[in-house]
């Protein structure tokens, strides 16, 4: 489950809930944790997270097919 930023208009208070994606698109309108206000707006985030396998490719050296041989020996 995907988690969405919010902000409460009320005590600027910065929040995330974690919701489906079938909640998102039936409209979100959490409660704020701190002052318990009901005029929330989500926030736009950008991030990425790396796992696994892709995380292990992205940290090595930036080789190309015409780098020649022996470069990422």
């Amino acid at each position: 489950m995907p988690f969405y930023a919010f902000q409460c208009e009320e005590c600027d208070e910065t929040f995330e809930i974690r919701a489906t994606i079938h909640e998102k698109e039936a409209g979100l309108k959490p409660e704020c944790p701190q002052c318990k206000g009901d005029h929330t707006r989500q926030m736009i985030t950008a991030g990425i997270t790396l796992h696994g396998s892709v995380a292990s490719e992205s940290t090595r050296s930036n080789c190309s097919p015409f780098s020649g041989s022996g470069c990422c020996g």
